[in-house]
């Protein structure tokens, strides 16, 4: 027999759901739980193998590694590791700060290093003042065959009501 359980979320049958999410100051990771929560998904911490300091997310120094790293199109800083369990998910969200008006180069470690082909692939971004931006054409070519849906900026106060809301629109 088939499994006709429904999703309280979506309606639709029962998918497995991640949020992935990098978070430099803890902004994104608490978007990300209550995203978690709101989606019935699972929660995966984007890691970076070596961690961030202060100075190196210092926007304003031009020669911080954060810095360094978004004015390199090549840059791939290496990630602590990847779930175990990836093919196993249906829809990935993935959030993130927005950096000079894009992802982290991070996240597209996470997507090259990662099997996203057939999966939905949603992205959410945190941001102290700037939008969107090209991110999702940017992030595209590091994951082939995704199925990409609409990105959304979320605030840091989003509420788990409003998330619950916004991934019911996605499907």
């Amino acid at each position: 027999m088939g499994d006709n359980r429904v999703d309280a979320v979506t309606g639709g049958s029962i998918m497995k759901n991640l949020v992935a999410f990098f978070s430099a100051s803890g902004v994104t990771r608490g978007v990300a739980e209550r995203l978690a929560q709101a989606a019935q998904a699972d929660l995966f911490e984007i890691a970076p193998q070596v961690p961030y300091t202060n100075a190196d997310l210092d926007w304003t120094n031009k020669r911080s590694r954060s810095s360094i790293e978004s004015n390199d199109p090549a840059s791939r800083p290496e990630i602590a590791g990847m779930p175990d369990n990836l093919a196993e998910y249906d829809t990935v969200y993935i959030g993130f700060p927005i950096w000079w008006y894009t992802a982290p180069h991070i996240i597209k470690t996470f997507l090259e290093e990662g099997d996203f082909s057939g999966k939905r692939v949603v992205l959410f971004a945190t941001s102290g003042g700037s939008g969107m931006g090209k991110t999702q054409r940017d992030l595209e070519p590091s994951a082939p065959g995704a199925h990409w849906v609409a990105a959304k900026l979320l605030n840091a106060r989003v509420s788990e009501a409003e998330l619950t809301t916004w991934v019911k629109s996605l499907f």
